[in-house]
């Protein structure tokens, strides 16, 4: 099987072929167009093919991680949207849950409001009513009105119609029966049905959801169809996958129904390929960081499982999406952050970013404001030859010069006081994320590894681990497409969610049991169409519960086999477990609400096998030894110039110990291993980085 994982970021596109018959693992990275990423993932694409020696049409799995849809929303650039609700709820989009977010502003503007999903004049309201106890109709569906609200928003020159009626998760046909209307009165237009995208309760965080869909949808296909004929152009007849913002993959049909599933489709392949790093190194537990050109990503897994956010948290930008998403968290850190001194005196980096063009002042693209970039290039960190593989020659007097000229001649530093500065924040930032994702969520950082990666992670990596005392480092083999390699290692996965709020102690069995086999059903149903089935197909179930009078609810593992008292004592013990790992305590003498079940359905991939390194001695062979540079370190508060050893990351063997200060230089990143540590080769290619030693 040949395996193609392209992940788009900010600054570069990433790619990693796999050929399982040949045993080889091939990779490539291309700078990310401006106006258009997918012409650049299509070149880069071509270009791997070459690289690889393989035809397009001879890739089996092609899966893509996009920023597309997050990108949509944080620039407020999507679909000109309508949507049609239950009368008296028109402006339950504005009102939201009225948390502000800065408490003690008067003058803040809240940012849902500001930049309105749905503007009120695009909100029209319908008679109906559906019960929200038995789910009996109380008022019929005003067809009429639903015909008017269509040719109003159809004159209007709406692209896409969101239909949320309040309880329409309970009993979804007057939902059904709006979209049959809007189909014949406005053909064309793109179509949300809340009952479809979430039906799940909370009806602010169901419109939401839906009216994201519809804002990002008609854009986020267009693209994903273009890049697909693109594709097919080429010969490819392998099905694009889609990277979903839960850690799962699904086909481009399935995505296209429900594209709010993709907002955080760019940042999970990090955490995936960090889990599958530290899984081949021998440590489960992994803290990741992707550090790319323009953001760092971080997530947290103990035991190599994924963490998911509590639904109330699951934002982009302003906006709830009431999807579930992996614990992973964006702060605007990156290579290719901007470094200056802002109106007030203070030393500021990020979260501008240069991007790839012009990118960094050392590139020679006409920037002009100094980067994190150039000030590894000022202190020697990194080779102006070898970037890229040597591919882009980098301009170390143009970095020297801006950093002296925007950063140290205002702040009254030597340049290299400046350029360590500028570090120095940057990381900081990154320590106060994985601390909060870590510390503040009840796990310890001392018992976990942090997996470094990204074009910009394994030169800062150290430096993080230190400040909270991570023992051990991990630098994968391609560091800076691990994103694009995590792509690989994740499963089909498509989940299904039905609201049942019921007292545990004494539930309805049959609904429960009803609601677990349909949602099992629906399961089962979307991997046959993509053809997944036998031992390859596995369904885990889920479950959202609460103590009796909580507000809010928390994800909990409900058991398989038979609904009856079993399982419902099991799934009372799941979450008290559950409670007690999220908040360090747990009531048993309390009743538990089951409030939303949950059912995935995942079509197993073939797994990655990490590729083997040939054993060597301690000390490296002299091709991996370049020679040495002098490269500035921080020592008692001050920039110290050291002669670091130059390693050539390509030329290492399994078993290859590398004595502090180095620096490893290959294609995509430059590994820094500080003063008085050691790093080893393992036998996977893995530079594993033991701060305790010396």
């Amino acid at each position: 099987m040949a395996r193609v994982g392209v992940d788009v970021g900010g600054t570069h596109i990433d790619f990693v072929l796999i050929d399982d018959k040949r045993g080889e693992m091939v990779v490539h990275k291309v700078p990310t167009p401006a106006r258009d990423p997918s012409t650049g993932a299509m070149e880069g694409l071509l270009e791997l093919c070459r690289q690889a020696a393989i035809a397009p049409g001879e890739i089996d799995y092609f899966m893509h991680g996009t920023t597309i849809a997050t990108n949509i929303v944080l620039e407020h650039n999507g679909a000109k949207c309508g949507l049609i609700t239950t009368e008296g709820f028109r402006d339950v989009l504005h009102i939201a849950r009225h948390k502000r977010p800065h408490n003690f502003s008067l003058q803040l503007d809240l940012p849902w409001q500001k930049h309105e999903l749905v503007p009120r004049r695009a909100r029209k309201t319908v008679r109906e009513r559906i019960a929200g106890g038995d789910s009996a109709v109380l008022v019929p569906l005003d067809e009429d009105a639903v015909r008017r609200a269509a040719r109003e928003l159809r004159a209007a020159g709406v692209e896409s119609i969101a239909v949320c009626f309040l309880f329409s998760f309970l009993n979804p046909a007057h939902e059904r029966r709006a979209a049959e209307i809007i189909a014949e009165e406005a053909p064309g237009i793109a179509l949300s049905l809340s009952h479809e995208v979430v039906p799940l309760y909370r009806e602010y965080e169901r419109f939401s959801t839906t009216c994201l869909n519809a804002y990002v949808g008609p854009k986020s296909v267009r693209y994903l169809e273009s890049f697909d004929r693109a594709l097919r152009d080429v010969g490819m007849t392998a099905g694009l996958h889609l990277m979903q913002s839960s850690g799962g993959c699904a086909t481009l049909d399935a995505a296209k129904r429900r594209v709010v599933t993709l907002l955080m489709s760019g940042p999970v392949g990090g955490l995936l390929g960090g889990i599958w790093v530290g899984a081949s190194a021998g440590f489960p537990s992994v803290i990741s960081l992707d550090v790319g050109g323009t953001s760092a990503d971080i997530g947290v897994a103990p035991g190599g499982e994924i963490r998911f956010k509590h639904l109330l948290d699951t934002r982009i930008g302003a906006y709830h999406a009431m999807v579930p998403m992996a614990e992973v968290d964006s702060i605007g850190a990156g290579g290719g952050s901007i470094a200056y001194v802002d109106s007030g005196g203070q030393f500021q980096v990020g979260p501008r970013s240069a991007g790839a063009d012009p990118g960094p002042c050392c590139y020679g693209k006409g920037g002009g404001e100094p980067t994190a970039t150039d000030c590894e290039l000022v202190l020697g960190r990194i080779d102006p030859a070898g970037f890229l593989g040597g591919r882009l020659k980098l301009d170390a007097a143009l970095a020297h010069r801006a950093v002296e000229a925007k950063l140290a001649r205002p702040l009254g530093m030597s340049v290299e006081e400046a350029a360590l500065a500028a570090i120095r924040i940057l990381t900081h930032g990154m320590v106060q994320a994985i601390e909060l994702n870590s510390v503040r969520r009840g796990y310890d950082p001392r018992e976990f590894a942090l997996v470094a990666f990204g074009g910009a992670g394994p030169l800062v990596g150290c430096d993080i681990a230190r400040e909270l005392s991570i023992p051990v480092v991990i630098v994968p083999p391609a560091p800076g497409l691990t994103s694009a390699l995590g792509l690989l290692t994740c499963d089909i996965a498509y989940d299904f969610s039905a609201t049942q709020i019921q007292n545990l102690s004494h539930p309805d069995f049959e609904r429960l049991a009803a609601t677990v086999s349909e949602l099992e059903a629906r399961a089962l149903e979307q991997l046959e169409r993509d053809r997944i089935r036998g031992d390859r197909v596995t369904l885990v179930r889920h479950a959202e519960c609460r103590y009796a009078g909580q507000g809010y609810e928390l994800r909990a593992a409900a058991p398989g086999g038979a609904v009856d008292a079993g399982f419902a004592e099991a799934l009372k013990s799941s979450f008290h477990a559950a409670h007690q790992r999220e908040y360090g305590r747990h009531f048993t003498e309390k009743e538990v609400e089951l409030v939303n079940l949950r059912v995935v359905g995942v079509g197993r991939i073939p797994t990655v096998t990490p590729k083997t390194l040939p054993e060597g001695s301690e000390t490296p062979d002299a091709p991996a030894r370049t020679g040495a540079r002098p490269v500035v370190f921080e020592v008692d508060g001050k920039p110290v110039p050291l002669e670091a050893s130059v390693y050539l990351r390509a030329a290492l063997k399994a078993g290859n110990r590398l004595a502090g200060p180095a620096v490893v230089q290959q294609m995509d990143t430059t590994t820094l291993i500080p003063p008085q540590v050691v790093a080893t080769v393992d036998r996977h290619g893995n530079l594993v980085v033991r701060l305790q030693e010396k």
